[in-house]
């Protein structure tokens, strides 16, 4: 069990834990007039929680392919104290659109599996979890751009090679990076992360650099002013 300030999250049968990726993601997600959200493979369901507590009024939807997880989070989301608790679809998120085709939605998340072709988790949720190849990305982002309101964003948070495929995915659908916001473990190492912004509305691309730790175990202010309305422990 992990307990934020406003709600508890159960990982039970969640191949992928919650994570320091997951968290930044739902803290930095953000919009106006966000009244509809989609977290794409939402595991535990941290992400969406997240965002259930910040945009209070949002219908928001969660696409889990994993059975397990996907019951895990449906839980999660039944005894969370939100009015606007999530809904759980176990399904991927092509069969999610097959099946719900018109769904538009004002912002998209996703903390996606990022290992692209390279060797296989040895246990089958695992390998779900964080492995993938080209062909899911492609897809991915060309559902974004049809499934995206006209002034939606699509936040992704990603490896900076995955992250690069994006970008370039993002131009061939119609799609402009808004936002860039490069992720460091510390001040002096290069970025290992990247939360890439996409829209369908074009603006001058924006970007920023995000630090996690002063030093070893010692967080930053930036870190802490960020998850202060999530973890307990600040």
């Amino acid at each position: 069990m992990f307990r934020f300030k406003q709600f508890t999250v159960d990982q039970t049968g969640c191949a992928m834990k919650i994570n320091t990726d997951g968290v930044l993601l739902g803290t930095f997600a953000q919009g106006d007039d966000v009244e509809t959200i989609l977290d794409i493979g939402t595991g535990t369901g941290v992400i969406a929680l997240m965002l259930a507590q910040k945009f209070k009024q949002a219908w928001i939807d969660a696409v889990e392919i994993d059975a397990s997880a996907a019951n895990t989070a449906g839980k999660n989301f039944e005894q969370s104290p939100f009015d606007n608790k999530p809904q759980i679809y176990q399904s991927s998120f092509q069969e999610y659109f097959t099946a719900h085709p018109d769904k538009k939605y004002d912002l998209i998340v996703s903390n996606p599996p990022f290992y692209i072709n390279s060797l296989e988790a040895p246990a089958q949720q695992m390998k779900l979890a964080k492995h993938t190849d080209e062909l899911f990305f492609e897809e991915l982002i060309a559902i974004a751009a049809k499934h995206l309101t006209a002034n939606g964003t699509c936040w992704l948070i990603l490896p900076l090679a995955t992250a690069s495929l994006v970008k370039a995915l993002a131009l061939q659908n119609g799609l402009y990076l808004q936002k860039v916001i490069s992720i460091y473990s510390f001040a002096y190492v290069a970025a290992h992360r990247q939360i890439v912004v996409l829209s369908p509305s074009q603006t001058k691309t924006s970007e920023e650099e995000f630090v996690i730790y002063k030093e070893e175990k010692v967080y930053t202010e930036a870190y802490r002013d960020k998850l202060k309305d999530f973890f307990t422990i600040f």
